[in-house]
């Protein structure tokens, strides 16, 4: 299934929740042409790894948590890979990882539209549950290069009560988490983790789903978690 993108929404309100849904969390993985083939293997399975994590698993089947994967590269090439998935059971939650694990790769070379991808994901929360807190899982290792500028998008997100976390693969990109920070991070309570490079992602993305599957309980402000400590 794919939702092309389109214009920003102005005036949208958010569902009030249901009462039996925690979280609804959108995973966002970038597929530019900077990922080659096994960076893109060590996502989809460090992003599986992540959701059977002990502590992670757990707080997603007992807040009836609500999950959906998308892929996303240059303007107008943006994937809905697996649909909202509801996690009640053990079961679900395996069966939605091993979806994740081995789902194909959409596109192999554009480039980098993380503006783009934010006004999808919007988009794609038009079709979600109602849940207490909606969140965006972004992961990527450049800055945008195409289409919409984020920082553009955050005030949208922001109205449509969004949260966007990033997870950043700094490779040889020194101000990368920075970038992120300033123009990609939206809400109180969102956060940027940072890898060094591809090898330490699935570690980081699992320390990364335990603070987004923890409860909010207060707002405060936003901050870049720097490498060594990962949310914790």
């Amino acid at each position: 299934m794919r939702i092309h993108a389109a214009a920003l929404f102005l005036a949208l309100t958010p569902a009030l929740p249901a009462a039996g849904c925690d979280l609804a969390l959108l995973l966002a993985v970038d597929v530019s042409g900077s990922v080659d083939r096994r960076e893109y293997a060590v996502q989809m399975e460090g992003l599986a790894e992540g959701l059977r994590d002990g502590v992670v698993s757990e707080a997603l089947v007992r807040g009836q948590a609500t999950v959906a994967l998308m892929q996303w590269t240059g303007a107008s090439r943006q994937d809905l890979t697996v649909g909202w998935t509801q996690v009640t059971t053990r079961e679900e939650l395996e069966a939605l990882a091993a979806r994740i694990e081995t789902a194909p790769r959409v596109w192999t070379e554009f480039s980098t539209a993380i503006g783009e991808a934010m006004t999808f994901g919007a988009r794609v929360f038009d079709d979600a549950p109602a849940c207490k807190r909606r969140v965006m899982d972004i992961s990527g290792d450049g800055r945008s290069n195409e289409g919409a500028e984020p920082a553009e998008i955050r005030p949208e997100m922001e109205a449509l009560a969004i949260t966007v976390n990033a997870l950043v693969i700094r490779g040889d990109d020194a101000g990368l988490p920075d970038y992120f920070a300033r123009n990609v991070m939206t809400g109180g309570n969102a956060f940027v983790v940072t890898a060094e490079n591809y090898d330490e992602y699935p570690e980081r993305m699992q320390r990364k789903l335990r603070r987004e599957t923890e409860r909010q309980i207060s707002t405060g402000p936003e901050r870049v978690v720097p490498v060594g400590f990962g949310g914790e």
